[in-house]
């Protein structure tokens, strides 16, 4: 069964730094690209990053470019979204999918539950 699992979310202050991590299993992630999407409550799903296949090719939404970093570690079957320099905006639901390409979606994509991350003092 192929499955996406985050984790890594929690409550920070302004300021602070959270690592999440998306762990494939039952397939391997070698073969998509992955991205980050952030759900906030009342609103649509927003497309944070998406790093491609071999990880040459990034993108991220506006509002986090020069703060966050997306990467790959094929051989962990793991990507993950290094976030600094959080802002109260960046609180939402954190959730991983694979995609065929970046931002592509189809019906067959795999995506994750997603982890939570807060940022308020």
């Amino acid at each position: 069964q192929l499955q996406l699992v985050e984790s890594g979310g929690g409550l920070v202050q302004p300021g602070g730094s959270l690592r999440l991590s998306c762990v494939g299993s039952g397939f391997s992630l070698d073969y998509y690209a992955v991205a980050w999407y952030r759900q906030v409550p009342g609103a649509e799903r927003e497309g944070v990053a998406c790093i491609s296949r071999g990880g040459r090719s990034t993108d991220y939404t506006d509002s986090v470019k020069g703060r966050f970093t997306i990467s790959r570690d094929n051989a962990e079957n793991t990507v993950y979204l290094q976030m600094n320099n959080l802002k109260p905006e960046d609180t939402g639901i954190y959730i991983c999918a694979e995609h065929d390409y970046c931002w592509t979606k189809h019906e067959y994509d795999s995506w994750g539950r997603g982890t939570k991350v807060t940022v308020s003092s």
